[in-house]
């Protein structure tokens, strides 16, 4: 009781750090005791998060007599009495750190993720798992909470911030009662009310896993949450399609049919179906009865169906979820004007995308006309006002579009790799279930947009046509194996140096080099001289 309580807060940009900061004070004056914060400001772009230091003294002013605790100003390693994060990695980052102890540190954590800059670069899955995440939080801490912040945020209404307080209240950490908590939080306004429904979702959450640690004495874990009604409505496969497949593969599908039905109808749903169904006959005689084949092209299948193209990005920019997730954002209050201006640059090739195949073929020579006689490729800059009516009327116009994608050209080229891929896959599974695996995990290095699509498609038909096709010098047997290692080494960098390498290790040919103009730039210095 002569210590202060050390508390650490870890929240990213726009979660409300600094206001739960200043929550935790407030409260503990109002109870009357010494407390003190300070924060270090983070960085921009997911490289990091903003972190609070608080010291709250654990008596009251009444006991002191007079006298006033000095608090001190940051953290010390291994004297931390709690740390409470809003993202699974910032909690293990800040563990690493050395600041929690496995004697003394209570850790307070969200379960979700938000991926870091150096996750979103990597050319494949360069996810960190949460397992391992989850197993340091257990064995550098006295007790943890982990749990679903943002399903709690999305029940209640309101920001991270009033979760975590009432995780902190839960905990029983500080000498203060619920009461003193809600005071703070308490207010006649709309973003009040929600920030105490808020704080008691989560004060009686960590109550009632206080209440089970007494009995189970093992490591924790964060609970899955059911799906709501909603959800589950929403991502429910047809019956007639569930007959047909293992059940392992309904929730996937599920996500997926619901995916391609808002992309391009149902229509396009049941080509996706159709498509799945090959592959599952494809190895009807495999004695895996999971069907792995069919469960791994289930998910690159739909993502590769549903590619980004100018209709698909014009009718989620308008969608009025997208509004209500800027509102929420930008915290913007009743009576507040909000401006949200899209910018947009498409150039000939994403307007070729919608043509008809000659006049793309035309408009994309024109293009590179241009560019062999040294300018820039051509291109429109767009500033699209999204509150505007004009700006609405606009993308709506564009996302209506969708009835003609299939007489575009890039619909076309689109659906023969995706024919030629799955063609790839019904015959290598028929040959080698363990060769149809591995081409289905190839719909991996489909990803992104622009060269980085085209590089990845480009990548996978390489592999198709020289490694497993009818003229590849690679024996049957190793096929399975140097698709993994090259699929592997072509998620490794972007140049595709790797790549290059594991195929001539494989024996089949490396990628061809592709012609690109060569430019001629006059020296401004001379032309001054």
């Amino acid at each position: 009781m002569t210590q202060p309580i050390s508390i650490l807060l870890c929240a990213l940009g726009g979660e409300g750090g600094g206001v739960l900061a200043d929550w935790l004070v407030d409260v503990a004056r109002h109870a009357g005791h010494p407390a003190q914060a300070t924060s270090i400001p983070g960085v921009a772009q997911r490289t990091g998060a903003t972190t609070y230091y608080l010291e709250i003294y654990p008596l009251p002013h009444s006991q002191l007599q007079g006298r006033l605790p000095v608090l001190g100003l940051n953290p010390l390693p291994g004297r931390l009495d709690a740390l409470v994060s809003s993202e699974l990695l910032e909690t293990a980052r800040q563990i690493g750190n050395g600041l929690a102890s496995s004697d003394r540190t209570l850790v307070i954590s969200a379960s979700s993720r938000a991926l870091t800059t150096a996750e979103k670069m990597t050319m494949g899955d360069g996810r960190r798992p949460e397992g391992p995440l989850l197993d340091v939080v257990a064995a550098h801490s006295q007790r943890h909470h982990v749990m679903d912040m943002a399903r709690l945020c999305q029940e209640s209404g309101t920001l991270v911030s009033a979760v975590m307080l009432g995780a902190i209240a839960g905990s029983g950490l500080l000498p203060f009662t619920r009461e003193h908590y809600e005071a703070v939080l308490a207010g006649p306004s709309k973003a009040a009310q929600a920030s105490l429904r808020g704080f008691a979702s989560a004060f009686d959450l960590v109550t009632r896993q206080r209440e089970q640690a007494q009995y189970v004495e093992h490591v924790m874990k964060p609970a899955v949450p059911a799906p709501s009604a909603s959800e589950s409505s929403a991502a429910a496969l047809p019956s007639d399609v569930a007959t047909k497949f293992p059940a392992e593969l309904h929730p996937l599908m599920g996500l997926a049919h619901q995916r391609l039905v808002e992309y391009q109808g149902p229509a396009y749903a049941r080509l996706y179906v159709q498509r799945l169904e090959r592959l599952l006959s494809a190895e009807a005689n495999s004695p895996d009865s999971t069907r792995p084949v069919t469960f791994e092209a289930t998910r690159w299948l739909a993502l590769w169906m549903a590619f980004d193209d100018i209709i698909r990005v014009a009718d989620l920019k308008s969608r009025a979820s997208r509004w209500d997730r800027v509102t929420q954002e930008v915290k913007a209050k009743e009576g507040d004007v909000l401006k949200v201006y899209d910018h947009f640059k498409p150039g000939v090739p994403e307007l070729a995308a919608l043509l008809p195949q000659g006049l793309a073929n035309r408009l994309l020579r024109w293009d590179r006309a241009r560019v062999a006689r040294g300018l820039a490729p051509w291109s429109m800059p767009l500033k699209v006002a999204r509150h505007a009516l004009w700006g609405m009327a606009s993308l709506r116009f564009l996302a209506s579009l969708r009835v003609l994608r299939p007489l575009g050209s890039r619909y076309a080229t689109e659906q023969t790799l995706i024919e030629e891929w799955l063609g790839g896959i019904e015959a290598a599974t028929r040959l080698s279930p363990a060769l149809g695996l591995e081409l289905a995990r190839c719909g991996q290095l489909i990803k992104g947009y622009g060269s980085t699509n085209e590089r990845g498609k480009d990548n996978l038909l390489h592999i198709l046509r020289h490694v497993c096709g009818p003229a590849s010098q690679v024996p049957v047997a190793e096929q399975a194996e140097a698709v993994a290692r090259i699929r592997q080494a072509a998620l490794q960098d972007e140049a595709g140096q790797a790549l290059d390498q594991a195929l001539l290790q494989h024996g089949a040919p490396a990628r061809p080099v592709k012609e690109q103009p060569v430019l001629w730039m006059k020296n401004p210095r001379l032309q001054k001289s």
